[in-house]
């Protein structure tokens, strides 16, 4: 059996589509390592608690960027985009199974705690589920898989995929400490699901309909992070969701609430362009008037 490489089709020819999706998801790695490198993490053992925690948002980013090719080719009516699906979903396992091992680090390497860590911390509970359910559907993303399984017993495996990716963004949220990317990683999360209830109905590819959803989803993340910082550290609702959507809070950083914000503006462009040039396409060319 010959290997294909990330950069290539099923035909082992050169695709610009698969090599750019491939540079774009190596590209937290790769930036992931120069902070290392440059010591910016700090020196170890201190580095392991940053490196966990960005390993671990960088896997589940990637994660949801799997599940976002559907919506992406839906609206931009590019079916090509579907043959990065699945380096994307297996290149999220590579992230997550490094993850893991600077997890083990970070611990160093006592599986007795990390053992009763998994056993009895909700948030380890959950990560544990997601990473058994990501190393199956790994195990069977080969071809060879599909023909074993048959197409619809492949499939309804694979559709778990969205319990999986909601158990790893609910590690995130219920890790130690408040951070902006846990609760803009839960914003997109919805975004994608109800994406899925909207594309039921006709209305995935709706300008009108994705403008609304994205609207929901932001205030869905700004709601998580109030709701989850008054739990946390007592602090007042109104005082996030105040902060979540002021623009003197863009002096500090960009809240979550803003982030998920922008990253459905992406599709909701994408789908305003391609219905403008849809009607551009379909508009008749004035009639010459003979005199």
């Amino acid at each position: 059996m010959r290997l294909i490489w990330p950069w290539q089709d099923r035909n082992r020819r050169f695709s610009w589509l698969k090599a750019g999706a491939f540079a774009l998801i190596l590209l937290p790695a790769i930036r992931f390592a120069y902070q290392f490198a440059t010591g910016e993490y700090g020196i170890l053992p201190i580095a392991y608690g940053g490196m966990t925690y960005w390993s671990g948002v960088w896997a589940t980013a990637i994660l949801l960027m799997a599940l976002a090719v559907t919506p992406a080719l839906t609206i931009l009516r590019w079916p090509a985009l579907v043959d990065v699906r699945r380096m994307i979903g297996v290149t999220a396992l590579a992230y997550t199974l490094a993850h893991i091992v600077i997890y083990f680090g970070l611990r160093s390497w006592n599986f007795g705690f990390i053992v009763n860590e998994m056993a009895t911390r909700l948030s380890m509970i959950v990560a544990t589920l997601s990473t058994i359910g990501l190393i199956v559907l790994g195990a069977t993303s080969l071809d060879a898989a599909i023909r074993r399984m048959g197409a619809k017993g492949w499939q309804r495996l694979h559709n778990t995929n969205y319990v999986i990716s909601g158990l790893a963004v609910l590690h995130v949220v219920l890790a130690r400490g408040t951070y902006p990317e846990q609760y803009m990683l839960a914003g997109i999360f919805f975004w994608l699901m109800v994406w899925r209830m909207l594309a039921r109905y006709g209305l995935g590819a709706d300008a009108k309909a994705l403008m609304a959803l994205t609207a929901a989803s932001c205030v869905f993340a700004a709601c998580l992070e109030a709701g989850m910082l008054w739990g946390r550290r007592g602090y007042e609702v109104s005082w996030t969701l105040g902060n979540n959507f002021s623009l003197a809070s863009l002096d500090v950083g960009v809240p979550p609430a803003w982030q998920v914000l922008a990253a459905g503006l992406l599709f909701v462009l994408a789908a305003f362009g391609r219905d403008s040039f849809r009607i551009r396409s379909l508009r008749p060319e004035p009639r010459r008037i003979g005199l």
